[in-house]
């Protein structure tokens, strides 16, 4: 887990997101009691909840984005749902239960590549001896030579001993040329697995998708996949062995336990569009369904034991983070119970034009920065003036103003409009250099931003 300060926290935030400055000091102190917890009094240890917390603010502020960098941070698994996706029964949607499923897959993904890059050496030496069989079969059993006993006669070394020097030499010539890339294209026939049983469509009610998988998962297990010979390039080849040599090498049940203990201690849940199921029950109508999600989600919230394919995973100790616009309902809707475990609430603000100018420029991945790194691949070198920059943040905030305020995610629309032209003519215009100034946004970009009925639809 990150032991990151709270500063540090901050610091890493600001590369990528813009403002929200009261957001990412909150989510930093949060993500350092999960630190400060792993070193209390074990007796104590179990006693401390984490402090969920609810975004407030409009659409493109950057709520979902703090949040997946923080789990990026602290090496924690993420996963994003909607609420709204989740509903009581008699309502078409998917189980609650399933976002800790969710949540547990990612975590063993996670530790499973983490624990494939450690064994990465080994699993290349393996394999590249597979491939020098596929491509030179031994004469022997392999070690036949080595595990000789008694002294070699003269009969040996003149016969068996010469054959086993010669294959020991072309091996070791077929091993040189395949580090030097000429055999590449070389096509040898590899056993491989084919499809893992029969592939059979479990139909599920809805709200039971997870059981369908399951189903889907243990016919897998009782109707094994059978092999065939395939022949294939050698470096394809090589791709698949590793990849074999790698999974033979990983302790799934290791796997498995770390997955599991580091969702459960540092897991990080974002439950996005949380106002859509902020209404309280009436006199039946949808509001029943949106109160029936928060019931179903309270236990979860609260800590429960959920049985996933790997076992059961406490949530006692996962972070969960909600967000919602809460145009139309505040956090006071949310049912009382669902309330209390959401003790933390920041409202981010809405962007304007001196924040969209900071967002073209200072992040690490900053759109212009992406868009003069995809010319660059056609070999165009593509720049921006401080002028054309200004005017695309200016543009950016009338045109939210006019239509539906979407925030940041507006540039997208925008940039992608301004250089669609040049991204057309990229491969045709390769060795160019290709300024961006303000006559130039404003040539590409005069129809749409004139034509207010035209911006509505394409910005």
């Amino acid at each position: 887990m990150s032991a990151l300060t709270p500063r540090e926290i901050v610091s890493e935030l600001d590369k990528f997101i813009i403002g929200q400055d009261e957001a990412k000091r909150m989510v930093a102190i949060a993500l350092r009691n999960r630190w400060r917890r792993r070193l209390v009094p074990e007796d104590l240890r179990d006693e401390i909840a984490p402090k969920n917390i609810i975004m407030m603010g409009p659409t493109g502020v950057g709520k979902t984005e703090i949040a997946r960098r923080l789990a990026r941070l602290a090496g924690s698994p993420f996963h994003k749902v909607e609420a709204t996706k989740f509903t009581e029964i008699g309502y078409v949607g998917r189980d609650v239960e399933s976002m800790i499923r969710d949540l547990m897959e990612i975590g063993v993904s996670m530790v499973r590549k983490e624990e494939a890059e450690r064994v990465k050496d080994k699993a290349e030496s393996l394999a590249e001896e597979r491939l020098l069989d596929l491509l030179l079969p031994p004469l022997r059993p392999s070690g036949a030579a080595l595990a000789m006993p008694g002294p070699v006669t003269e009969t040996e070394t003149g016969t068996g001993g010469q054959e086993a020097a010669s294959e020991l030499s072309t091996r070791e010539k077929f091993r040189r040329m395949w580090r030097e890339g000429k055999l590449d294209d070389r096509l040898v026939e590899l056993e491989v697995k084919t499809q893992q049983g029969p592939h059979v469509e479990v139909l599920a009610m809805p709200g039971l998708e997870d059981m369908s998988l399951q189903m889907q998962d243990m016919l897998g297990r009782v109707f094994p996949g059978k092999k065939k010979n395939r022949r294939m390039k050698v470096r394809d080849a090589h791709a698949t062995l590793l990849q074999e040599e790698a999974d033979k090498l990983v302790d799934m049940d290791k796997v498995v336990d770390t997955a599991r203990e580091r969702v459960e201690q540092s897991g990080i849940l974002f439950l996005d569009e949380i106002d859509k199921i902020a209404g309280k029950g009436r006199e039946g109508g949808p509001d029943v369904s949106r109160e029936g999600v928060q019931r179903d989600l309270l236990p979860v919230v609260e800590g429960c034991v959920v049985n996933t394919k790997y076992g059961m995973v406490r949530t006692d100790h996962i972070l969960f983070i909600a967000a919602g616009a809460f145009h139309f309902s505040k956090p006071s809707d949310l049912v009382p119970e669902l309330q209390g475990r959401f003790p933390l609430r920041v409202e981010l603000k809405a962007l304007g034009k001196e924040e969209f100018l900071r967002i073209l420029t200072e992040p690490k991945n900053a759109l212009t920065v992406q868009y003069q790194a995809l010319m660059a691949t056609e070999g165009i070198e593509l720049s921006f003036t401080p002028e054309a920059l200004d005017e695309i943040a200016d543009m950016t905030q009338r045109i939210n103003e006019q239509t539906e305020n979407i925030g940041a995610r507006r540039l997208y629309t925008i940039m992608e409009k301004l250089l669609s032209h040049l991204s057309f003519e990229a491969s045709d215009r390769s060795g160019d250099q290709v300024v961006v100034d303000r006559d130039y946004v404003r040539r590409e970009l005069k129809d749409v931003v004139e034509n207010q009925d035209l911006s509505r639809y394409i910005l």
